[in-house]
């Protein structure tokens, strides 16, 4: 009886970290910290968790199709000949015991129903953005916001476009006071490890903030 209990604490202090986005090995105390990457089409977000990962990603990428022109709004990335239509899969081993899961979500709207999948357990997530089309990235922060998922924004800063400061994109964004914004070339994978830091330690604060104010 004593190790049915044993089971039972367990099974229910493994489940409290998942909830927070920690996803925990019972066997050899490792951490995997979950983590979104989102944001309109054409943004980045499957270069980003390609330039990070320490293995090889996984990647759902389809050829753009006559029939998807309708729907697909390539204004400003024409050059762009795929797309995601499931998810990338990436990771980041910060340090023994501890790894990065990345996510990458698809960006266009019919594909949306598998974003409550894979926001299940999420520790935070980045919203990448591109200045040129910066409006594509609203859906994906009314998203999180609405959900209470901690995020922060990372501009993509591609060649050739206008560049605008942290301040000017958090208020065109209208982001709630303290939502980091980070600079970013999606291309370097030390710009995106800075990143992934700044989203890791923006959401360790939040949900520490969330729980003292439960047990409060």
């Amino acid at each position: 009886m004593p190790s049915e209990h044993a089971d039972s604490a367990q099974g229910e202090t493994t489940g409290a970290a998942a909830q927070s986005g920690v996803q925990t090995d019972v066997q050899s105390d490792a951490l995997a910290l979950k983590i979104l990457v989102a944001g309109g089409f054409g943004v980045g977000k499957t270069t980003l968790v390609g330039a990070v990962s320490e293995i090889r990603p996984l990647r759902t990428e389809e050829l753009l199709s006559e029939a998807g022109q309708s729907v697909d709004d390539t204004d400003g990335v024409a050059q762009k000949t795929t797309t995601t239509v499931a998810m990338d899969f990436g990771r980041i081993t910060i340090r023994s015991g501890l790894s990065l899961y990345l996510f990458g979500t698809p960006g266009q709207d019919r594909f949306w129903f598998l974003w409550d999948e894979l926001s299940q357990g999420a520790l935070g997530a980045v919203v990448l953005a591109d200045t040129r089309r910066l409006e594509d990235c609203f859906p994906a922060v009314d998203y999180f916001e609405h959900r209470r998922i901690p995020f922060v924004v990372a501009v993509n800063c591609f060649a050739g476009a206008r560049s605008y400061g942290e301040r000017e994109v958090s208020r065109a964004l209208d982001l709630d006071p303290g939502t980091p914004v980070v600079l970013c070339d999606a291309r370097d994978r030390d710009s995106g490890k800075e990143v992934l830091i700044r989203m890791v330690e923006y959401a360790g604060r939040m949900h520490t903030a969330r729980l003292l104010d439960s047990v409060g």
